[in-house]
C-alpha cells in the first residue's frame, strides 16, 4: 500500500507533532507515524513544562483546559546532601503529558495533517541514494509512505537516522538511566517542585518530586546509565529514608515509568539530502536536568520553516536543510554545550562540595547556570575559587587561565 506526502514525520512526541502543526499551518500536507498503540502513551518523563512552551502550545490549538496542562507549580527547591536548599522561583506546569499529547495530535488535524498509531516504521525508502520515504507495519500489513522529506522524531531510541545513513551514534557517558513512579496519598508541598543531589543520592543526577495535585506527585530519579546500582535501587533507598517525610510506605503506586536520557553527545549534522531529525533523535535534551519536550518543540518549529523554504524552492537537498542546523546552533546549541560543562563540573563534586554551593549559591546563579551563561558561571566559579582553590580543576572548562593565576 503506498501513500504519498509533502512530509512524513516518525514519532509522535512533543517534538513531531509540534512539527505536524507548524509544517500543517504553513500549507504542506504532513503525516505523523507513531508505533505506540496509543498516542501519548507511556509517558517517560516527570512532565515538567515551563509556562513559555505551554503558551506556546495554546497560541496552536490546544484548548486553555487543566485536562493536560496540569498542575501549576511557582518554583522549585533544590537540596545539598545536608539539606540545605535553595528555592528558585518560577512557574510551570506539571503537565498531564498523554492528554497534552492527544490534544496535540488533535490540533494537527485540524490544521490538516493526519497522525497514524500503530504504525511501526522499520525501512527507509531511498532513491537515486536520497531519503524518499518509509516503510511501516501496522497490524500484520507493511505499508509505503513517500515523501520528498522525512523528519526522524522518533525519540531516543531512535533508529530511522541512523538506516537513512546518518550518524547518531551516542556515547554511553552521555546516557542517563531514569526510573519514576506515579504515588497518590503522599504527604507534599503542591506549590512547587523539589529536586535532591548528591553523589550518595543519585550520581550524576537528582531524585524528583513533581506534584500533580494536592497528594499525588511523580517520584523519580536520573542517573548516569553506567552506574552499577539501579535508578531504582538508589530511587528505593531514598524514599525509605525519607518515609518519615512523605509517607511513601503508605502511598499507592499508581504507574511505574521508565527509560533512557539523552544529556549530552549533541549532534553538528543533524540533516541529509530528504531528511530532518528533531528531539531526542537529535540529542536536544538539557544535560543537567534532562528536559527535552521543550526544546523538542523550539527545533520542531525551527525545521518546520526550514521544511516549508525547501517546498518553496522544491530542494530538498542537504545544502538546503543545512539552514535547520545553523539555526539550532544559533539559537540553541551553543548555549546546552555550555551547560554541558557544567554538567562535567557537577560530575566531580563531592557532597561537601554541593553542601558548599548550596549556601553559596543565589536563586539567579542557578537560573544563569540553567542557561549555560558563561560569563555568570565563570563570576561564580571564580567567586567560590577565593574560598576552595581546590575545585580549580573541578571548573577548569570555564575558567582556563584564571586557573593559573589563582595556583601561581
Amino acid at each position: 500500500m503506498r501513500s504519498d506526502w509533502d512530509v512524513v514525520v516518525v514519532g509522535g512526541g512533543p517534538g513531531g507533532l509540534f512539527f505536524a502543526i507548524k509544517a500543517a499551518e504553513k500549507g504542506l500536507k504532513v503525516l505523523v507515524l507513531d508505533k505506540k498503540q496509543e498516542i501519548g502513551s507511556p509517558v517517560r518523563c516527570a512532565e515538567g513544562l515551563g509556562i513559555d512552551a505551554v503558551r506556546m502550545l495554546v497560541d496552536h490549538g490546544l484548548p486553555d483546559t487543566e485536562k493536560w496542562k496540569g498542575h501549576l507549580v511557582h518554583g522549585a527547591y533544590l537540596y545539598a546532601p545536608n539539606g540545605k536548599s535553595v528555592y528558585v522561583p518560577g512557574e510551570g506546569y506539571v503537565v498531564e503529558r498523554t492528554m497534552m499529547e492527544k490534544e496535540m495530535a488533535k490540533a494537527a488535524t485540524r490544521r490538516g495533517a493526519k497522525v497514524l498509531a500503530r504504525h511501526d516504521v522499520f525501512d527507509v525508502i531511498k532513491e537515486d541514494g536520497k531519503v524518499a520515504g518509509v516503510r511501516a507495519r501496522f497490524l500484520g500489513e507493511e505499508r509505503e509512505f513517500y515523501a520528498p522529506l522525512v523528519v526522524a522524531a522518533d525519540g531516543f531510541e531512535s533508529t530511522i537516522a541512523r538506516l537513512a545513513g546518518l550518524n547518531t551514534f551516542q556515547p554511553a557517558y552521555h546516557v542517563d538511566s531514569g526510573f519514576e513512579y506515579v504515588m497518590s496519598g503522599i504527604e507534599q508541598d503542591d506549590d512547587a517542585i523539589h529536586l535532591f543531589f548528591g553523589t550518595e543520592v543519585a550520581p550524576r543526577g537528582y531524585i524528583w518530586i513533581f506534584p500533580k495535585d494536592k497528594d499525588t506527585a511523580n517520584v523519580g530519579i536520573g542517573i548516569d546509565a553506567r552506574d552499577e546500582k539501579t535508578a531504582k535501587f538508589y530511587l528505593d533507598r531514598w524514599m525509605k529514608e525519607h518515609d518519615d517525610e512523605y509517607g511513601f510506605s503508605k502511598a499507592s503506586i499508581i504507574e511505574v515509568r521508565g527509560g533512557g536520557i539523552p544529556v549530552g553527545g549533541f549532534l553538528k549534522k543533524m540533516t541529509m539530502d530528504g531528511l530532518i531529525v528533531i528531539g531526542d533523535a537529535a540529542h536536544q535534551v538539557h544535560p543537567l536536568h534532562g528536559g527535552g519536550m521543550a526544546l523538542a518543540m523550539e527545533a520542531a518549529s525551527i525545521a518546520a520553516e526550514v521544511a516549508a523554504k525547501a517546498f518553496e524552492q522544491n530542494d530538498f537537498s542537504d545544502a538546503t536543510l543545512d539552514e535547520y542546523n545553523r539555526r539550532w546552533w544559533e539559537v540553541r546549541g551553543r548555549e546546552l554545550e555550555n551547560t554541558l560543562k557544567m554538567r562535567y563540573a557537577f560530575e566531580r563534586l563531592s557532597d561537601d562540595d554541593f553542601n558548599y554551593f548550596a549556601e553559596l549559591l543565589t536563586d539567579e546563579d542557578i537560573l544563569a547556570i540553567s542557561r549555560g551563561d558563561v560569563d555568570r558561571i565563570k563570576a561564580i566559579a571564580l567567586r567560590a575559587l577565593k574560598e576552595r582553590p581546590q575545585l580549580a580543576l573541578k571548573f577548569r572548562e570555564f575558567i582556563g587561565d584564571a586557573v593559573k593565576g589563582l595556583l601561581g
